[in-house]
């Protein structure tokens, strides 16, 4: 859990329509119930949308400071992979492993453990819509409790956005490197030193998923993924942006989840 130390509201510098704002206005009427659920369908494709799930994380925090200090609580967020495991992303605080879900190419499923989990807030790939007929009031069910939703791309740039949010410490990469290299010595002894009380990275369990979901991602899509964020960063720190858009828009993009190329590039730009 070093995202309680590791990340502040002040890392964040955020524009909404192209004007500067706070970073609750990313997410308004956030309360100390919501849910962050983040869908993922290509190698590593969460990566991409890092800052929103940094912000989100902040604001769990920030919305009952007694989680930062008197509780030990990991931030309600879960990890939705679909169609097969895409890359272990719980160096992000996706802990215990429960909140990473592996799940088939059955967009029913997909909708079920998003409701199963109490999603509140949700980020989706850029994909084609597809109508897909889900269980009876399970759409409903999402409708009515979901309050916000995101387009990302897991490129880190999405065409014609509304929201962007850049980092302005380079702590705010912290985590997308840990993400695709959790075993460099150096950066696990950083993760550790950054907490007053032990963290998920002393913990086997914790070491066994990582090594369980090693092979979901070759070492050449590591690099290659590795290499596309870079792309991004200026003077360490990345600029990120997404698209919001309504609920039951939200649905129908989700049912494209997993619908692409191999390179599984759609929407993705780097300037």
């Amino acid at each position: 859990m070093h995202v309680v130390s590791l990340l502040k509201s002040g890392m964040f510098d955020v524009q909404i329509e192209g004007k500067p704002a706070p970073i609750a206005d990313v997410f308004p009427d956030w309360h100390a119930h919501d849910r962050f659920g983040l869908v993922i369908d290509e190698p590593f494709g969460g990566i991409g949308a890092t800052h929103l799930l940094q912000l989100a994380m902040t604001l769990f925090y920030n919305i009952k400071p007694s989680r930062r200090t008197t509780l030990a609580v990991y931030p309600e967020i879960y990890a939705f992979h679909v169609g097969k495991g895409h890359g272990a992303h719980a160096p992000y605080d996706f802990w215990p492993a429960r909140r990473e879900v592996i799940l088939s190419d059955d967009h029913r499923e997909v909708l079920d453990a998003i409701n199963d989990r109490g999603i509140t807030r949700i980020a989706i790939p850029a994909r084609q819509p597809r109508q897909v007929v889900h269980r009876p009031k399970e759409e409903d069910a999402a409708l009515d409790r979901i309050v916000s939703a995101f387009v990302y791309s897991p490129g880190g740039r999405i065409e014609n956005p509304d929201v962007v949010i850049a980092g302005n410490d380079k702590r705010t990469e912290y985590n997308p490197r840990q993400a695709l290299r959790p075993f460099s010595p150096e950066r696990s002894s950083s993760a550790v030193s950054t907490a007053a009380r032990p963290v998920k990275e002393t913990d086997t369990s914790y070491t066994d998923w990582l090594r369980e979901r090693k092979d979901d991602v070759t070492e050449d899509q590591r690099l290659a993924i590795e290499q596309r964020r870079e792309q991004l960063r200026k003077d360490g720190i990345v600029s990120e942006s997404y698209r919001r858009v309504a609920v039951a828009d939200a649905l129908g993009i989700l049912a494209g989840a997993g619908s692409h190329d191999e390179t599984g590039r759609n929407e993705h730009k780097a300037g």
